[in-house]
């Protein structure tokens, strides 16, 4: 079997061996929009940042939590082996640099502490997937394409690049993956990657996370949808295809409107499932095509 080749000189990369892997977890945020620790945030009699750590730590060699300096003694954060980070106003670029700079020899596993829904299954694909040779090995964004960087596996010899990357300017995980040599993988789910980041989403989150939320448990549906008028303009696309979990129209655009800035309610808005019109608690099927129409006076 032919090697695979670098996708920018066309040389055929070298067989690598793997690092060894060690995780990182990312705790040092400062919630501004949560209001609240969101490393604290309760699910299911646990800590978020307990229940990662528990799915982190099997995989792994050594589990650290990333953390600010001034949040190193906090009750929380004190429980686990930490990461200082050395630079400030860096986002998570900042965990990962210093995880780095501390065992340059290792890869890293890095997690997000604020994935509520993600399982052991997307993990071990994740790792089963684990490009050693190239930067790194990341889940493509059901959303929007781009890699997902805070669910992936980053290589020991993309430190220098990633160094140079931030020494011009650039703190954007997602933008350093999109240019770099990293493994794109589809999501199994694309829920498991979804984060929370506000008091509403919490909520929502909690509601999908309980036994009686049936719903939000059933397999999820590749749905397409159309956006018109002003609604094309705040979502910033014309059009997407995304997996979801809503039973209904109205549960998908209450969905969007979380992802996007909507401005309309679904009372000024009509709906179409396959070309049809229909009412906001029809019922959604896998492969249905839905289009949000605004009224013409809105748009």
């Amino acid at each position: 079997m032919s090697r695979p080749a670098d996708p920018v000189t066309g040389v055929a990369r070298p067989r690598a061996s793997a690092a060894p892997l060690h995780g990182l977890l990312l705790a040092g945020g400062r919630s501004s929009r949560m209001r609240r620790d969101k490393a604290g945030l309760a699910y299911a009699g646990s800590t978020q940042l307990e229940r990662a750590m528990a799915l982190l730590e099997p995989h792994v060699e050594r589990a650290y939590v990333s953390v600010r300096p001034d949040q190193s003694a906090e009750d929380l954060r004190a429980r686990f082996a930490q990461i200082l980070d050395s630079q400030v106003n860096l986002g998570p670029l900042a965990g990962v640099l210093a995880a780095q700079a501390r065992h340059p020899e290792a890869a890293w596993l890095v997690l997000a502490c604020d994935l509520p829904f993600l399982d052991e299954e997307t993990l071990r694909h994740l790792l089963r997937r684990r490009a050693p040779a190239r930067a790194a090995t990341a889940y493509r964004s059901s959303y929007d394409g781009l890699p997902e960087p805070l669910c992936a596996i980053w290589e020991p010899h993309c430190r220098e690049s990633l160094a140079a990357y931030v020494a011009a300017g650039g703190q954007c995980p997602r933008q350093f993956l999109l240019g770099a040599d990293t493994e794109l993988l589809e999501p199994l789910k694309s829920q498991a990657l979804d984060n929370v980041n506000t008091p509403e989403e919490y909520g929502s989150a909690m509601a999908a996370l309980t036994p009686s939320a049936a719903a939000h448990n059933a397999p999820g549906k590749r749905i397409s949808v159309q956006y018109y008028a002003l609604l094309r303009e705040q979502a910033g696309r014309r059009d997407e295809s995304l997996v979801t979990r809503a039973g209904t129209p109205g549960e998908l655009y209450q969905e969007l409107a979380r992802r996007y800035p909507f401005t309309l309610g679904p009372d000024v808005l009509r709906v179409a499932i396959n070309a049809e019109f229909r009412d906001w608690s029809a019922p959604l099927a896998d492969g249905d095509a839905v289009v949000f129409i605004p009224p013409v006076a809105g748009g």
